[in-house]
């Protein structure tokens, strides 16, 4: 192969790896800017390391440039032709078409972190509906509502137990209307909270679920007999609350999860 076509290759490698890694910039900017989950755990990682091979392509590929062109100037063979017009009309239909890339993926960013949010709801609702239906005793006792040690103790077991059941649901919380103070109180039991032997430890003050003012109005909505599941999911932490009911009584089981892959820098 001769020098020229040796030297017109390696531009044409340099400028597709500047290409890449302006696509894997622009990539990476929109996963972390505006926290989308698109990728898996697997793809995630050779996405991320694919930035290594794309940068040493790019030095190879410009030295072997740099060398050959030195080489053919040492040796005053020169006689490239010039740029003809259907050379830079193709020139700026490429330029257009790589300009016109950038919205087409960014378009496909944001449609597969909505489609993977979509199917985790889907995948969350029918695991915790499921989870509930497969443990009517233990929703029984759960709704069987006492502050008393016992209760407390049963609970943190069942939760414990509900959270090793089904891998989507790594952490399990039981909701429950109270009072403390006279004021109407959301209290949380986890499946985590160490067992309880004395009574007198056992203050509803550090059982106190916290909520945001949307998550506040839901619970009390569903109090009041709504059915519907709430599930929101936000940098990588997918959230669910799901209402379960049994002879009158209601109560809400919160089901989160953390999934650290999916973007770049994970």
């Amino acid at each position: 192969m001769k020098a020229k076509q040796i030297v017109r290759w390696s531009n044409w490698i340099g400028i597709i790896s500047i290409s890449l890694l302006l696509y894997w910039v622009f990539i990476f900017l929109l996963l972390q800017v505006f926290e989308l989950k698109v990728f898996q755990e697997n793809i995630t990682q050779t996405f991320y390391a694919s930035i290594g091979g794309i940068l040493a392509l790019m030095a190879g590929a410009l030295m072997v440039s740099i060398m050959f062109n030195l080489s053919r100037i040492a040796d005053k063979h020169n006689g490239d032709e010039n740029i003809t017009t259907s050379a830079t009309n193709y020139s700026k239909v490429l330029g257009l078409a790589f300009l016109l890339s950038f919205p087409i993926i960014a378009g496909l960013l944001f449609f597969g972190d909505h489609r993977t949010k979509e199917l985790k709801r889907q995948r969350l609702i029918s695991a915790a509906q499921s989870l509930i239906e497969a443990n009517q005793n233990d929703m029984r006792h759960l709704l069987d509502y006492r502050f008393e040690v016992d209760w407390v103790n049963e609970t943190t077991n069942i939760l414990s137990l509900l959270s090793k059941t089904d891998r989507n649901f790594p952490s399990v919380h039981l909701i429950i209307e109270d009072e403390i103070r006279n004021t109407p109180s959301f209290l949380g039991f986890y499946h985590y909270q160490h067992k309880y032997k004395d009574s007198l430890k056992l203050q509803k003050e550090n059982f106190i679920h916290p909520t945001t003012k949307e998550e506040r109005s839901y619970l009390k909505r569903v109090l009041k007999g709504n059915n519907e599941p709430r599930y929101s999911a936000s940098d990588g932490k997918y959230e669910l609350f799901q209402p379960f009911e049994y002879n009158g009584k209601r109560a809400v089981l919160y089901f989160s999860e953390w999934q650290n892959y999916g973007k770049i820098g994970s």
